[in-house]
């Protein structure tokens, strides 16, 4: 394989690139790019640095398209295959120590109700020696002895590293309910040659763990009758030397209610090396910031460390050695605020290369050689991957996410906010195609974000946003009461707001983009994914007037059957979020129940009369397949201008990059016909 290093972008193209993407200053192209451009596979699946940051290893596809393993040093460029697969694609991975990486597999070309295998786990030193598997891949009555040897199928990797300074690893050992939602994770110390593990000791049903600055388990968190309890395990550091993880009790610390905001709820975070916790908590405040936590008294320090303007924090902290140097954390986008003072100015060497841009540093854990990580990206420019030598200055190209688009054609996207009916602002993101005026009344679709308890509006590239601005088209993405991130008054004005509040926040969005002269009034489009799915059907019955036409895909449209399916309907909501979480956040499907039928689409199908595109996953377990013919049936009879997708090896989403092609090749379609170019704009 050719070294990455071979076809490095030279310090000239870089500021060329960067000082496009600044002015826009380029004629419009003759035709927008391929749909497949857009959703086809990414053409590089990221980096990371080895511990001593002299290697970088990276997912790279090979001469069949398969992803592959491959590991490059740094000092030489010289780049090597370390692990793939002839049936299959390497998954995610991790640096074991400096010698060896963890990873497992997965299958680009199955779809989620095709997988007939589990991950796996695999173990290789980075010359490609010595591999290993770890865990199987499927449960079967019969085992032979070499499978015997093997960790069973539901064996994963720990997304939190651990020391980095053996060949163990901390990895996860899976119990699931029948519907497949997780029900508790034990955690295991696994010899990556010897393949031998011991298992930690478990305080409740643990859903998260967490390592100590040390590498070792320091914190869990249980989940029991809706309530969420973090426990710490006393330190004890000849055991931990030792490999005994069954050393050090538990002690719990704190309980709080699972999915409302209560008192004595955080998140922890990390430790330092002194043993301090840092925790994500809403401390008398409306926002969520960095605290510490006192472990001997069980308390929060009331003293924010970090906070965020305008938003909740959300991210993580960023260690060199056994120092805090870095907070990592979501803003308008993500960024970066250096707590030391030579990664500051590391920081403005790169953006100095590279302006206009987010550019993203990662540092290795135990830094030996100069090189850091680089991931850039903006609005208009997809993700793309440097190495940056500290010594030299040099930064050298590793790899790009979607190569065959042109930044300079992308559209630009806008921060915005407007006022709710009852006074309540709503955050947005506008995305005006490439060349456009906001008073240019465009056609335009408001793309609502699914979760519904998640944060949609962030200043970054995006493949669905892009390519509807890349089609004429502008795209509003309200962050609607009920969105996380934005504070604890907004996110609690949602609850039990499903088809009221909640929709008419995504109503009053649409009609400021009209007063603004955004939008033409006659040529809008609703149209989201799961609860944006849901959002969608509700817009075009609630709201007749304002929508042109709906896509709905993979969303919710009977509120009784996500509380419980049935022999054929199954779903993998947890239990305890159906029984404890879904009744405080959504409703009391028996105290409320007529209150949430008058929102649930499937019995106010009658009522919608505009064109209707809608689009299901066969294989789909959070939203069920009959969520969408339940719908599709009830409004046959109103309604004849309805098109059905199905794509039955597909679950919530679209996996398979030529499914993602053909589904948005029909939005096109779509779109056009009923708000594209042939349709008349609005005069006034």
């Amino acid at each position: 394989m050719k070294s990455p290093h071979r076809s490095l972008l030279s310090h000239l193209s870089l500021l060329l690139l960067a000082a496009s993407l600044l002015t826009g200053a380029h004629a419009a192209p003759a035709a927008p790019p391929p749909v497949a451009d857009f959703f086809g596979p990414s053409s590089f699946g990221g980096a990371q640095l080895s511990p001593n940051g002299q290697h970088v290893a990276a997912k790279v596809p090979g001469p069949s398209g398969r992803d592959r393993l491959v590991v490059v040093e740094l000092a030489t460029s010289k780049a090597q295959v370390v692990a793939e697969f002839s049936d299959g694609d390497v998954g995610d991975f991790q640096w074991v120590n400096d010698g060896r990486l963890l990873f497992d597999s997965t299958d680009k070309d199955v779809g989620a109700g095709d997988v007939n295998a589990a991950p796996g786990l695999f173990a290789v030193d980075r010359d490609g020696k010595n591999f290993r598997q770890l865990a199987q891949r499927r449960s079967s009555f019969i085992t032979t002895p070499a499978a015997a040897k093997l960790l069973p199928w539901h064996t994963y990797m720990l997304p939190q590293r651990g020391a980095q300074d053996s060949d163990a690893v901390y990895v996860r050992s899976v119990s699931f309910e029948p519907g497949g939602a997780v029900r508790s994770e034990q955690l295991l110390r696994l010899d990556t040659r010897t393949g031998r593990s011991t298992g930690v000791p478990m305080p409740g049903s643990v859903q998260q763990w967490v390592l100590d600055a040390r590498g070792e388990p320091r914190m869990a968190i249980t989940l029991a009758d809706g309530k969420s309890t973090i426990w710490l395990r006393e330190e004890d550091k000849a055991g931990d030397a030792r490999g005994d993880t069954a050393s050090g009790k538990w002690r719990a610390i704190t309980t709080f209610d699972a999915w409302v905001s209560s008192a004595g709820g955080f998140t922890p975070l990390d430790f330092d090396a002194d043993g301090r916790l840092y925790v994500a908590a809403r401390h008398r405040s409306d926002k969520i910031a960095i605290h510490t936590f006192d472990l001997a008294a069980g308390k929060v320090d009331p003293v924010p460390r970090f906070a965020v303007q305008r938003y909740d924090f959300s991210g993580h902290l960023i260690r060199s050695g056994d120092k805090l140097v870095g907070v990592r954390y979501l803003g308008d986008t993500y960024a970066t605020e250096w707590l030391d003072a030579d990664m500051k100015a590391l920081q403005e060497k790169v953006d100095a290369l590279l302006p206009g841009l987010v550019n993203l540093i990662s540092l290795p854990r135990r830094p030996e050689a100069p090189f850091v990580l680089v991931t850039t990206y903006s609005d208009m420019q997809p993700r793309t991957y440097f190495v940056y030598n500290r010594d030299t200055g040099k930064l050298d190209l590793l790899g790009q996410s979607q190569p065959k688009l042109d930044a300079t054609k992308m559209g630009r996207q806008h921060l915005v906010s407007y006022p709710a009916r009852d006074g309540l602002p709503i955050p947005a993101l506008l995305t005006l195609p490439h060349g456009a005026k906001s008073t240019d009344k465009l056609p335009m679709v408001v793309l609502v974000h699914g979760g519904p308890w998640v944060r949609g509006a962030v200043w970054e590239w995006s493949a669905d946003t892009q390519f509807l601005a890349s089609r004429g088209y502008a795209v509003l993405e309200p962050d609607f009461r009920g969105s996380t991130g934005h504070g604890a008054k907004h996110l609690t004005a949602g609850f039990r707001q499903w088809g009221r509040a909640m929709q008419d926040d995504v109503a009053d969005g649409t009609r400021w983009a009209i007063a603004q002269g955004v939008a033409d009034p006659a040529r809008i489009c609703i149209a989201g994914a799961s609860y944006g799915g849901y959002a969608t059907l509700m817009g075009l019955i609630k709201d007749p007037d304002l929508y042109r036409c709906g896509i709905n895909w993979v969303g919710v449209t009977d509120i009784k059957l996500m509380y419980g399916g049935s022999w054929f309907h199954s779903s993998d909501l947890p239990a305890q979020y159906i029984r404890y979480g879904m009744p405080r956040l959504i409703g009391d499907l028996d105290k409320e129940a007529d209150q949430l039928m008058a929102v649930s689409p499937v019995e106010q199908a009658s009522r919608l009369r505009q064109p209707l595109l809608m689009a299901y996953g066969g294989a789909d377990r959070r939203v069920p397949r009959a969520h969408g013919t339940r719908f599709r049936d009830a409004v046959a009879a109103t309604n004849q201008d309805v098109e059905w997708i199905e794509y039955p090896e597909e679950g919530h989403g679209w996996r398979l990059p030529k499914n993602r092609i053909d589904f948005w090749s029909r939005v096109e379609k779509f779109l056009d016909r009923h708000i594209g170019p042939g349709v008349q704009k609005q005069d006034n």
